[in-house]
């Protein structure tokens, strides 16, 4: 977290308005915070292993999908984002499998 536990309402609040903003847009898919950092890894075999851990101290704190037709797009978007939130967002392209 980038900011006092007591900015933590009003880092929602304006979370939550570009959320609105992104959905009245039409450009809205999903979004959710994330319970913990831990991550399990499920094998071919059925077997569940703890990791990976992260070589970095950065947070992954949630995540946001849009649908915009550019780059440029999503990175207003993430800007946006990054304004409300108060920290850098990574922005990733997400491959559309039309068969699915």
């Amino acid at each position: 977290m980038n900011f006092p536990d007591e900015d933590f309402d009003a880092v929602s609040d304006a979370a939550h308005d570009v959320v609105r903003a992104a959905k009245e847009a039409g450009v809205w898919i999903f979004g959710a915070g994330l319970a913990s950092q831990q991550a399990s890894i499920v094998h071919g075999d059925g077997t569940v292993t703890v990791g990976p851990y992260p070589e970095t101290k950065a947070v992954v704190g949630g995540f946001s999908i849009i649908d915009v037709p550019t780059r440029e797009q999503a990175l207003e978007w993430a800007h946006r984002i990054a304004i409300a939130c108060r920290c850098p967002q990574e922005v990733r392209e997400i491959l559309f499998d039309p068969r699915a």
